[in-house]
């Protein structure tokens, strides 16, 4: 892998390496890995979300459903339109709040997807921790408004709202809530962080974790000395939030990773643990801090208790294949571009392949979804009534 950084990316990680480096000293020589990926990720200015890299597409680091295609966003408005039209027949804002919202693609296409259809949505709201992405989401929906006419507010919160009524979406934003690692050694778990030697960043094992933190699948399966992976307490903290503050509607998420069956099968020996730079997947996640991303697969079976402890109606778990699949996207790709034209109509079936392929992103990137008294503004409505969520659920 040839990478060849400028004197400033250079400097800049350096600089973020020090700061790690200096946390780790004050705090013992020690520091829990999720502590690492907080600051690695998210230290104001130096952070890989924090800093002005550029992040997402072809030039950056990683490339989204959403980036690909508008289709995916079009696909993403057959599920809510049923809500968002309960919403409106009951005198309520018809609104959609996004977490991470990237460059905006998703939001875009949402937008024009529904002005498309003669939707008048009242709010498209955004919860952004990246200054520049943040500036990048506003140019881009700001042209899209004005194009439609739209009479769509849209702003850029740093909370989300007490008892919300509407859609709250989140595409590969769970992978990206820093997490622990834990190592099996001698017949128990530790907690794995990182430590300093020789002027570089190592793994080092920590104090034993305590019995209550570990899911029932590390406390009774068999695993293998020196096994590795990850626990996701904030993830789960943040889910949580999620279904208390959503009073009426749907959230709907889309992510990599597996139920915990899976996640923790005895053969998984490394974890999830991933950096990516340049659009290279990278196993080290000790890898040029502030420069990668660093990413985890998602535990979808804690996250669905944790939503469930905000009494949701139902939790639903399916691949990214059977969603689109069952939300129209076909059908979508055959209104919106032209068979016959291979000059307009291949860039979207070489998308749809991207999107569909087990090989690709169908299988691996999994659809979470949950509604909330969803029977208040769709009598007799259930979650897996929804277009893109009536296939088998496999929680």
């Amino acid at each position: 892998m040839d990478i060849t950084l400028t004197s400033l990316e250079t400097e800049h990680s350096q600089l973020l390496s020090n700061k790690i480096a200096a946390q780790i000293t004050s705090d013992g020589g020690w520091i829990g890995f999720s502590r690492f990926m907080e600051i690695a990720l998210y230290e104001p200015g130096m952070g890989y979300y924090s800093a002005g890299a550029h992040k997402l597409g072809a030039g950056g680091d990683f490339t989204t459903a959403p980036e690909l295609s508008p289709l995916f966003g079009a696909a993403v408005c057959s599920t809510i339109l049923p809500v968002l039209e309960g919403l409106q027949a009951r005198g309520l804002p018809t609104q959609i709040l996004e977490f991470g919202a990237g460059t905006g693609k998703l939001a875009q296409s949402i937008l024009t997807r529904l002005h498309d259809l003669g939707f008048a949505l009242d709010r498209y709201d955004i919860i952004e921790i990246s200054p520049d992405l943040a500036e990048r989401q506003k140019e881009l929906l700001n042209i899209t408004l004005a194009r439609s006419n739209s009479a769509t507010q849209c702003q850029w919160l740093s909370t989300i709202p007490e008892n919300y009524q509407g859609v709250i979406l989140a595409n590969e934003v769970i992978d990206a809530i820093p997490c622990d690692a834990i190592i099996f050694q001698n017949g128990f778990w530790y907690w794995y962080g990182v430590t300093v030697i020789d002027g570089k960043f190592s793994w080092k094992a920590g104090k034993p974790v305590e019995h209550h933190l570990l899911p029932e699948s590390l406390l009774s399966g068999n695993f293998s000395e020196g096994y590795v992976t990850e626990l996701h307490a904030p993830a789960n903290a943040w889910m949580r939030q999620i279904a208390q503050h959503l009073q009426t509607g749907l959230f709907l998420s889309f992510d990599y990773g597996f139920p915990e069956s899976e996640y923790y099968h005895p053969q998984r020996l490394e974890g999830t643990l991933m950096a990516h730079h340049r659009h290279h997947a990278i196993q080290d996640p000790f890898y040029l801090p502030g420069l990668s991303d660093l990413t985890t697969h998602v535990e979808w079976s804690q996250i669905a208790r944790s939503a469930l402890t905000g009494n949701v109606d139902d939790v639903y778990l399916s691949n990214q294949a059977g969603y689109l699949l069952d939300a129209g996207i076909g059908d979508i790709a055959l209104e919106i571009g032209d068979p016959s034209n291979p000059e307009t109509f291949l860039p979207l079936s070489n998308a749809l392949q991207k999107l569909l392929s087990e090989a690709e992103m169908g299988e691996l990137f999994k659809v979470f979804a949950f509604t909330k008294n969803i029977d208040t503004v769709l009598p007799g409505c259930t979650l897996e009534d929804l277009p893109g969520l009536r296939g088998r659920n496999r929680l």
